[in-house]
């Protein structure tokens, strides 16, 4: 299987990322299970804003696509930024959008989305509080765009109020309850992905939207 985890840090390399730092632990751990794991750091690509696959004018996007196209497990890494959810990562959810509304991301049969059967899940950083809230955006988001959200599947480390120190400065990578989180998250990420791998989701959707559209001529007249 293969995992796929896009860094959303608002520095390019080969700039220091902490949200990198977890993000590698994390590569580590899915390896160790037998998942082949590519990191992508966002800052590094030309990636326009919008909603749609291609922008044009050397937009990077369709790339990155393409290998979340390919992968089982779908992470997204996000620092936060004055209280909230980085741009980045928010740009990455607005790119998948084009979900809904281009063609041939969906099944011709089912009508699922590319993103069915893909497993998903969210590391954070970031100084004082935020994470839950920053959690919550991405892992709505992703559910709403088809993937899979297994429980208990997001990992953090947010330093004390103030202007303190980052997650490696601040020894971060020794936190028990990050690393625990994270551990449980890999481990339910990789388990899901199997079992969606051997017992693909049969929701036909467009035989769904039909009884909808009956239920509702029905119900006007």
């Amino acid at each position: 299987m293969k995992a796929l985890i896009i860094n959303c840090s608002l520095k390019p390399s080969p700039a220091f990322s902490n949200t990198g730092a977890l993000i590698n632990k994390a590569k580590i751990q899915l390896e160790e299970k037998g998942i082949t794991t590519e990191v992508i750091r966002l800052a590094d690509h030309n990636i326009k804003s919008g909603n749609e696959t291609n922008l044009g004018d050397d937009d990077e996007w369709p790339v990155i696509l393409d290998k979340i196209k390919e992968c089982d497990i779908f992470i997204l890494g996000a620092p936060i930024w004055m209280g909230h959810l980085a741009s980045t990562a928010q740009k990455v959810i607005e790119r998948l959008d084009a979900v809904f509304h281009e063609d041939g991301f969906t099944d011709e049969k089912t009508g699922q989305y590319f993103t069915y059967n893909k497993v998903a899940g969210c590391l954070i950083t970031g100084n004082e509080d935020g994470a839950h809230s920053c959690a919550a955006q991405m892992l709505w988001s992703m559910q709403e765009l088809g993937f899979t959200i297994p429980p208990n599947v997001n990992a953090y480390w947010v330093g004390l109020a103030g202007a303190g120190k980052d997650y490696v400065e601040a020894g971060g990578e020794k936190y028990f309850y990050t690393n625990y989180t994270l551990r449980w998250m890999i481990a339910n990420l990789v388990w899901f992905a199997q079992l969606l791998k051997d017992n693909p989701i049969a929701t036909n959707i467009n035989e769904i939207e039909k009884l909808a559209k009956a239920e509702s001529e029905k119900e006007e007249e």
